[in-house]
């Protein structure tokens, strides 16, 4: 048995791709670095009691967390404009609360209460906010991709200058849809980032053992898409990257692809104990490559900011995670006559 233990160690070490920080890093200004750290230690925080309230029963259904990877969103949404869209598959809190959306309102979603983004009748997978211009959660693996690319279409036909930023993960970047989208954004040229967050496991498969292909930056040459890959665990070089995705799309140059070379640190969801890789494996990432932590040193280190301030920021954060659960526990369930709204559209000839 132990040598079947070992044996398993080392396929997943072999599986997982070595996470390389990138060259030429940017930096931050203290600002820059204070709003980087807010939204992904509040990504964080609230993650982390999303998990504290499925453990409880309080969650139903899937829950698929997004610690580790809040380096990826953030970057993002500091390159976009107002007005962008954004679209993503089941793992979306991050991408909600880094849109703005309210966490109280987020949290109130995953407990079913009338209280939530779509009262309660979503949950994890399927809430939207058109005010902040998000598009879902979505729970078949690649559907949103070709949601988002519809959206492009309409700005591009509409001519609002909106750019589409639309996610998925590695797993998703196999599906025969996501390459149907890739043409037709190609072929007229329409204003999308397709985002392919590369958290080195598709549910519980490593890339390695699932794709022909492992630099998903190179998935949309037979396309003449452009692309490359980034450290998604560095929230600088995830916003310069993006900035030059966004730039090439609003332009009128078409889609634009960026691989983020990302990790989650839990499993696929709160139901996977995560046996296809090493504790040592997830011990390193979180060590050596932490995104939240790389903040935290370079506001000390570079820009002066006491521990006690760094303090008093993780409180504040924790009393607004700690509201939106109260919140969410103690908002009424829907009634039962929601069942029956959003169902129809009624159109006007």
């Amino acid at each position: 048995m132990a040598a079947g233990r070992n044996a398993r160690k080392a396929a997943s070490k072999a599986d997982a791709p070595e996470h390389k920080p990138a060259p030429n890093i940017p930096q931050f200004t203290k600002d820059e670095d204070l709003h980087a750290y807010r939204e992904m230690l509040l990504i964080r925080r609230f993650e982390e009691k999303a998990g504290q309230l499925y453990g409880m029963g309080l969650i139903g259904g899937f829950c698929h967390l997004y610690i580790g990877q809040e380096a990826v969103v953030v970057g993002l949404q500091m390159a976009s404009t107002d007005g962008d869209q954004v679209i993503t598959g089941y793992r979306d809190h991050g991408h909600m609360l880094a849109c703005g959306m309210d966490a109280k309102g987020v949290m109130a979603e995953l407990t079913g209460r009338q209280g939530g983004y779509s009262r309660g009748k979503g949950g994890s997978m399927h809430m939207f906010s058109r005010e902040k211009q998000f598009f879902g959660g979505h729970g078949i693996v690649g559907a949103q991709v070709s949601l988002g690319t519809g959206l492009a279409f309409a700005d591009a036909y509409t001519k609002n200058g909106k750019v589409s930023f639309t996610y998925m993960g590695d797993g998703a970047a196999n599906q025969g849809q996501v390459y149907e989208s890739f043409n037709m954004a190609a072929l007229w040229k329409l204003p999308v980032v397709y985002v392919i967050e590369n958290n080195r496991y598709a549910m519980g498969t490593s890339v390695a053992r699932a794709s022909a292909q492992t630099d998903f930056s190179k998935r949309g040459l037979s396309f003449g898409i452009p692309g490359e890959q980034v450290d998604g665990m560095d929230v600088r070089t995830v916003r310069e990257a993006a900035i030059r995705a966004v730039e090439h799309a609003r332009s009128g140059q078409g889609p634009y692809i960026l691989e983020m070379q990302t990790y989650r640190y839990r499993g696929h969801s709160m139901s996977d104990p995560a046996k296809y890789r090493s504790k040592d494996e997830v011990s390193k990432m979180r060590d050596e490559h932490d995104p939240i932590e790389m903040v935290r040193k370079r506001l000390i280190e570079a820009h002066g900011v006491s521990e006690a301030d760094l303090k008093a920021k993780d409180a504040e954060i924790r009393e607004i995670v700690n509201e939106s659960a109260d919140f969410a526990t103690n908002d009424p369930e829907p009634d039962p006559k929601e069942l029956w709204t959003d169902i129809l559209l009624e159109a006007r000839a």
